[in-house]
């Protein structure tokens, strides 16, 4: 859609995810009259070169995309380590989105890392085991095999370099952007305490105006309460 009417919902999902993991969300944002744009980030198509893609190279692809689209109503939305890409895109244009929601993540700090740990050499992050996943938990709340079957088999290797270089955001401007927080794996009772920086999470999201919404789930509430996730999606595009 291309009217100034029509918000665009533009949809960054987290590791190993394209726009494929959106598809549930999409129908229910249309009906409510909105414009979803979901996004599959480089390196994240199943033939794609991963070695070379950077951090910068995710958040070129979200600017790239919000400077390509017409009308003045975005919505941006981050999941899991797309939060962090998000937080990156908002900073280089906090004038061209109107609110952004973080669902089970949030914006991380100058300098901050996904994942310090991985060796030097390692070009791709494989999809871990369930149990690899709820020991860094990652719950798998609310899936069933049906669902847990598609996410494995649709999953694409995450380029390393993008979890182990470090996220730069420098523009003030960004805490102008009113948030919302969708928490599905943590309460937000809980998170209410980690948003003011440093670990466990690094996150900035203390320093935004934050609108704060429960969705008791798992980490990926995408696959396990696809229609309340859209409802909370519309509800947040009409705050």
């Amino acid at each position: 859609m291309t009217t100034n009417s029509t918000p665009h919902v533009v949809l960054v999902a987290g590791f190993w995810l394209g726009a494929w993991a959106w598809d549930a969300l999409l129908e229910p944002l249309r009906a409510a009259g909105l414009d979803p744009v979901p996004l599959t980030l480089p390196g994240l198509l199943p033939d794609d070169e991963r070695a070379s893609v950077t951090r910068a190279d995710h958040v070129g692809a979200v600017t790239d995309l919000l400077d390509g689209l017409h009308g003045e109503e975005v919505v941006l939305v981050g999941h899991s380590g797309g939060g962090a890409v998000v937080g990156e895109a908002l900073d280089r244009r906090p004038g061209r989105v109107r609110r952004v929601v973080f669902v089970d993540t949030g914006p991380l700090e100058d300098g901050a890392v996904l994942n310090a740990t991985l060796p030097p050499d390692m070009t791709e992050v494989p999809l871990p085991s369930w149990a690899e996943l709820a020991a860094q938990g990652s719950s798998i709340d609310g899936m069933d095999e049906a669902a847990l079957g598609r996410f494995r088999s649709r999953a694409v290797p995450h380029p390393a370099r993008v979890a182990r270089e470090p996220v730069r955001v420098s523009d003030p401007r960004r805490f102008d952007v009113p948030a919302t927080a969708i928490c599905t794996s943590l309460p937000s009772q809980v998170l209410r305490t980690m948003v003011d920086g440093g670990p466990p999470f690094h996150t900035e999201l203390g320093r935004f105006d934050v609108t704060y919404v429960d969705l008791p789930t798992g980490h990926w509430p995408m696959f396990s309460r696809p229609a309340d996730l859209a409802a909370e999606l519309i509800r947040a595009t009409r705050a």
